[in-house]
């Protein structure tokens, strides 16, 4: 079984789980949201589905778990932890790319991919898909994905304002899906940092087979979302389906069995896609100013000079 998936990579806070939202509700598509948290945010921590229930009451996954491994009490989901972040770093991507350089760890990620090749078939099996949506965002994980057997990875690159990523990410945002807890919060020249060695690497790994071309551009999504995404559809493969929506610019979002993301994984129904421009009147100018200085080789390229996106 050939499955596949559609991942979306960027940093966090540029729309992925909008977009993923978007596309998952395709015909023959199915979200999974972040499914790089499946084994900390869903078996370990139990947080809840994009359904609204906890991970482990969650029959989808249920389904997913008794098809993959015969069911996840059979697994320790903290050892498939230990072994993910002993495989699935940035900082590995040289190995992943040369894994024979490195047996103990060409061992170690070989184990990994066959363990994520069996989830991903149990999902497109359990939802009768044609398509996964895969929205990790990370730039290791979307290297993994190549060795795993049995799915045909085709990256979407998803690119936002940096100073527009930095403002988000410096703002406090509760966790619908954990009580009492935030999302994750930087300071705008380290999230400038990373969003221009995200990109970067990201680029680069656009030039390989399987990648979707050009990168895709927030700005670009919320302007135009239904063409955008019947336009990114036909280039992931599903020619001639049509995403869902009432008009142009209201998608219709059913219930998705996503992992992890943003508070918007839990809306459901006709949702207007608006952009979100808070910063351009809200973020400090020393902040966009310093922003922009660092990000200022990337933000040429990808056309985000000034006010004007």
């Amino acid at each position: 079984m050939n499955v596949p998936v559609l991942y979306i990579g960027g940093l966090g806070r540029s729309g992925s789980t909008l977009v993923d939202r978007i596309l998952g509700q395709a015909p023959g598509a199915c979200s999974v949201g972040e499914m790089v948290f499946l084994w900390e945010r869903g078996l370990i921590r139990n947080e809840r589905c994009g359904c609204g229930a906890a991970f482990r009451d969650c029959t989808f996954w249920d389904e997913v778990g008794r098809r993959a491994v015969g069911g996840w009490e059979r697994v320790d989901a903290a050892e498939i932890l230990r072994l993910q972040r002993s495989v699935d770093r940035n900082r590995f991507v040289p190995l992943m790319l040369a894994p024979w350089l490195a047996p103990s760890y060409g061992r170690r990620l070989r184990r990994y991919a066959e363990l994520l090749g069996r989830v991903y078939e149990a999902v497109a099996v359990a939802s009768g898909a044609s398509m996964i949506v895969d929205s990790s965002k990370q730039v290791s994980t979307a290297v993994v994905l190549r060795h795993v057997p049995g799915i045909d990875v085709r990256l979407l690159q998803l690119v936002r304002d940096p100073r527009a990523v930095a403002f988000s990410w410096a703002k406090t945002v509760a966790r619908p899906d954990a009580p009492g807890s935030f999302m994750a919060r930087t300071g705008p020249a380290r999230t400038a940092i990373r969003w221009l060695g995200t990109n970067a690497a990201l680029a680069a790994l656009r030039r390989t087979p399987g990648s979707l071309r050009p990168a895709a551009r927030y700005e670009d999504v919320v302007r135009a979302p239904e063409p955008w995404a019947r336009r990114t559809l036909d280039q992931a493969g599903a020619t001639g389906v049509r995403p869902a929506f009432a008009d142009d610019r209201t998608a219709l979002l059913g219930v998705d069995h996503s992992v992890s993301g943003n508070p918007m994984r839990f809306r459901t129904g006709p949702v207007e896609i608006v952009a979100d421009d808070e910063w351009r009147s809200a973020m400090p100018r020393m902040d966009r100013a310093l922003v922009g200085a660092i990000t200022l080789p990337l933000r040429v390229v990808g056309r985000y000079r000034g006010r004007a996106a």
